[in-house]
């Protein structure tokens, strides 16, 4: 087992994606959003949550699935998190795994997702889910969960407004908190390999008795990324917009590109922003400002899309939510 290095109070700003921060913040200015979001919670509940998987579900403890338990520990001191989230395994054959819940959130394994990954693979997946925790992202993903499965026509309270941009909205962001979540997973199995592999499997499965290069994985995602011509771009939009997570070869490329700009080294080397150190309340503009940076001038054009988009969604919210 390799020497993972302790990130003694690792605050999730270190490795928070731009993109990230600037899409939720752009949620939480739009009119409303604040209201939808107690009201969506208060219909559910958290207890109502946490009883589906309770009920229906295997948790974890020192005594069930112990070394499951004992792996989730590791996550939790690599990352030097103080609270104890509760894990589930959910009999699913889809390989997933989420954060979910809203005043004590808790993470949920698919059983699917055993079925296809090797142990420090795994590892991976619960540093993911914790870096989810660890944000702040639940509650909002437990929003976009319930609007993307249960629709806006069965949520009485919503159905008065046209909340179809909100919905697009909060499901641009669940996709651009995936990146931010897929460093945590780097951070807490601290191998590249292991990230890029969880990836691939989680794209196209599991060997069965044939092999699986992550180098080929990796030309892949970079194919995907940088091919193709504008009607190539426009169909990668329409592929994208209702889904809940990115294409597994964008976020092999994203991570791939966090490790090479040598943000990832310096935080095993110890600088990072730690949990009793703030950066203040940075404006919405700054966190475009980040994102445009990051992605660099050949991409700037596509994160003020991204941002005009959000802007639309805004907008047209506010006017909804103005004509009740």
């Amino acid at each position: 087992m390799p020497n993972r290095v302790p990130l003694v109070q690792i605050s999730s700003r270190a490795w928070e994606h731009p993109a990230d921060r600037a899409a939720l913040n752009t949620l939480r200015a739009i009119p409303g959003f604040d209201e939808v979001v107690r009201k969506v919670a208060g219909f559910f509940g958290e207890r109502g949550i946490r009883q589906l998987f309770l009920g229906d579900a295997v948790k974890v403890t020192a005594g069930q699935r112990p070394k499951l338990n004992a792996m989730w520990t590791e996550v939790l001191e690599t990352l030097d998190w103080p609270e104890r989230p509760e894990l589930y395994v959910s009999q699913t054959p889809i390989a997933n795994a989420m954060a979910v819940g809203f005043d004590k959130p808790f993470v949920v394994v698919h059983s699917g997702l055993l079925e296809i990954l090797e142990e420090e693979e795994l590892r991976a997946i619960l540093g993911h889910e914790l870096g989810h925790i660890m944000s702040g992202h639940p509650t909002y993903t437990t929003i976009a969960i319930i609007l993307m499965y249960f629709g806006v026509s069965n949520l009485p309270f919503l159905a008065a407004a046209a909340i179809l941009p909100f919905q697009l909205a909060i499901l641009e962001w669940h996709r651009k908190s995936e990146f931010s979540s897929d460093r945590a997973g780097l951070l807490a199995v601290q191998d590249l390999d292991t990230v890029m592999a969880a990836e691939m499997k989680l794209a196209g499965g599991k060997p069965y008795g044939d092999q699986l290069r992550v180098e080929e994985f990796i030309r892949q995602a970079e194919q995907y990324e940088t091919g193709g011509d504008a009607w190539d771009t426009v169909l990668k939009i329409l592929n994208t917009v209702m889904r809940t997570h990115p294409m597994h070869t964008v976020r092999a490329a994203e991570l791939l590109r966090w490790q090479r700009s040598g943000a990832y080294d310096k935080i095993l080397a110890g600088d990072y922003q730690r949990r009793d150190q703030t950066d203040g309340d940075k404006p919405l503009s700054d966190d475009f400002v980040d994102a445009a940076g990051y992605y660099g001038q050949k991409t700037r054009d596509t994160v003020n899309q991204f941002k005009d988009g959000l802007r639309g969604a805004r907008d047209a919210v506010t006017s909804a939510w103005r004509n009740r």
